[in-house]
């Protein structure tokens, strides 16, 4: 009784897993759903979609939905869209949205979004529901030199025939910005712009900044300015130091230029000096060569000295008198 009893447990079990790979590979409750639903799919296609690693509840699913919606798409389109790595529920729930707004998209240009990396059915709920970007504060300076801070708001709508190869938010951010300085940069007074905040909006605005984007903008507001620094107070401080650093360089370098004069001139001055003592040195050798060549006589050597003590004498005549510093009698006055 044991050995029979564990073959039909044996039986059991592999029958029970024959069944699940049956009715793994042929989902005929897959396929009974979806020919309640209206949706005409063979068993040996569902297989099919097994073999070729395609699940066949994704795409049986996906044309249920889409034929409960009035769409009518072929099973050889979806499969096709997901071995080429597309999202197929993505892009029949666009198409479901689409069509229900009244938004023409068909299902070539919907995979053609999805498979460039863009989420389709996100594009479609923004063309009914715009978004509002917030842009990051913008500094900018105008005409007369006092800086502006000023944040904008644009409320932008998807462009679903200029998702494949149009720019993101990244652009419309930079070019928003970029209208901003502009538009403040070219006004007068800081004190207009703050006046009158809406000129900035006009002149962005009208300069056509979703060209080439994947987005239509609508409007552009400003939600806030703040005043920030006297830039050009700021510059002017900035070129006076500049221009007294260079005025100080140039009369150092001046200054270094007399220096080196002086120190040349002193050095001329000693070698002078150094030549007059040396040719003074051979004045009593010139002396004693006159006396025995005869062209110096003993009158006119006396008559030299004379004149030199002469000399002598009026040069300490003219100096002013020196007088000493008697600390004794200092002490005694103490």
């Amino acid at each position: 009784m044991e050995p029979n009893i564990v073959v039909i447990i044996a039986i059991g079990i592999a029958s029970l897993f024959g069944l699940w790979i049956i009715f793994y590979f042929i989902p005929v409750g897959l396929w009974f759903s979806a020919l309640l639903s209206g949706v005409r799919i063979s068993l040996l296609q569902l297989v099919f979609m097994r073999w070729r690693k395609v699940p066949p509840a994704v795409i049986v699913t996906a044309m249920i939905n889409a034929t409960k919606a009035g769409l009518h798409l072929t099973r050889d389109d979806l499969e096709a869209h997901y071995l080429a790595g597309g999202r197929v529920k993505n892009v029949v729930n666009a198409l479901i949205s689409a069509e229900k707004a009244n938004i023409a998209l068909d299902f070539k240009s919907a995979t053609a979004i999805d498979l460039a990396g863009r989420d389709v059915f996100e594009a479609v709920q923004m063309s009914v529901n715009p978004r509002v970007i917030d842009t990051p504060p913008v500094s900018a300076v105008a005409k007369d030199g006092i800086q502006l801070i000023a944040k904008a708001r644009v409320t932008v709508r998807a462009n679903i025939k200029r998702l494949v190869g149009g720019a993101g938010e990244e652009t419309i951010l930079a070019r928003v910005g970029e209208g901003v300085v502009s538009s403040i940069g070219s006004s007068a007074s800081h004190k207009i712009v703050l006046e009158n905040p809406d000129s900035i909006s006009k002149v962005v605005l009208g300069k056509g900044l979703d060209a080439g984007t994947a987005f239509e903008i609508l409007s552009i507001d400003i939600a806030d300015i703040d005043v920030g620094k006297n830039i050009g107070a700021v510059l002017q401080m900035d070129q006076a130091n500049a221009d007294k650093n260079i005025a100080q360089a140039k009369a150092e370098e001046r200054r270094a230029m007399a220096i080196a004069l002086e120190q040349e001139m002193k050095a001329k001055a000693q070698e002078a000096r150094a030549n007059v003592i040396q040719a003074e040195a051979e004045i009593p050798k010139a002396i004693s060569d006159a006396f025995r060549s005869g062209n110096l006589g003993i009158l006119d050597y006396y008559k030299f000295e004379n004149i030199q003590a002469d000399t002598k004498m009026r040069d300490s005549i003219a100096e002013p008198p020196k007088f000493k510093r008697d600390d004794k009698a200092d002490g005694n006055k103490k």
